[in-house]
């Protein structure tokens, strides 16, 4: 995000504006260094040789460069399968969460709809108590019947309540002469819906939808509870069975006093972290504009 202050040049800046304005580039400065190092450093490993991690610790670029951890990610081909069913998962649960949370949040915007004050007090109530880790899982595997099957990744987290308000609230920010317009030239809710509402709720949409695609593609619980069959497992569930080889090997290696400086425990997982963030960072960027926009107006109103 990119800040811009317009001066006028007939005004003279004081001495506490200049103060001020150099306290709030220098804390900028500070918070983007924060976020950004941490990045370099671990881009930085996964690029690097295990030794020299190991002898010298990490640093922002890479004393010697290997490649060692991405050939030993990339040396299966599972992790493309899986890489190809945490995309399918993201992308049609979030349209699916996005679908739902609208038929949801535009009923009770409205304020016309008959025990709406109701159903926004359980769809809170679900903010606060669950059914529990058991019957959840009874309800997926032996009642729907979705053991190993890609639905059981998308419809338990089908929707998030906090989601669902914050859309209603954006809802209820539009104004409603648009849809009373609508209404006298014949159009019914679903038009108005689809044809009026979301077309204005494009910010709100984003960055609600940025937020079911952080969910989805950072969910690994439901994989390891309903999944077990290796070619349906998301990426982050084979990344972390992955990772607990490694270290597995490590551990046995140092009791066998076998040189496990070999094995690439330190930078594969820094080399995961970067496979796995790749997709939402090149997304972001896309959405950037829309974000802030959308959480502001459906936070505040309401």
């Amino acid at each position: 995000m990119v800040f811009s202050i317009k001066r006028n040049p007939g005004i003279r800046e004081s001495a506490g504006d200049k103060t001020i304005a150099l306290v709030c580039y220098s804390a900028v400065f500070v918070f983007t260094a924060a976020c950004v190092i941490p990045f370099m450093i671990a881009l930085s490993a996964s690029f690097s040789d295990e030794l020299s991690v190991a002898k010298y610790g990490f640093s922002l670029f890479p004393r010697k460069v290997s490649l060692s951890a991405y050939k030993m990610l990339f040396k299966t081909s599972q992790i493309y399968q899986s890489y190809g069913v945490s995309l399918f998962v993201t992308f049609f649960g979030t349209l699916l969460s996005l679908l739902v949370t609208v038929l949801i949040a535009y009923p009770l915007a409205s304020g016309k709809l008959k025990y709406g004050n109701r159903i926004n007090f359980f769809v809170y109530f679900t903010m606060l108590f669950n059914g529990g880790l058991i019957p959840t899982y009874m309800l997926i595997s032996r009642y729907l019947h979705l053991k190993d099957n890609l639905l059981a990744l998308i419809i338990p987290v089908l929707i998030n309540p906090w989601n669902m308000f914050l859309m209603r609230n954006f809802f209820m920010s539009v104004p409603s002469s648009l849809a009373e317009s609508a209404r006298i030239d014949g159009a019914n809710e679903i038009s108005i819906l689809f044809r009026i509402i979301l077309p204005v709720s494009v910010p709100s949409l984003a960055a609600i939808g940025l937020f079911y695609a952080l969910g989805y593609w950072n969910n690994w619980f439901q994989a390891m509870l309903f999944i077990d069959r290796n070619h349906l497992q998301p990426l982050q569930m084979m990344i972390m069975k992955m990772l607990r080889n490694v270290e597995f090997m490590t551990q046995m290696a140092g009791q066998l006093r076998i040189q496990a400086l070999d094995l690439p425990s330190s930078t594969i997982k820094m080399a995961t972290a970067m496979v796995t963030i790749g997709p939402i960072v090149l997304l972001y960027p896309f959405l950037q504009r829309y974000f802030t926009s959308g959480i502001m107006v459906g936070a505040v109103k309401g």
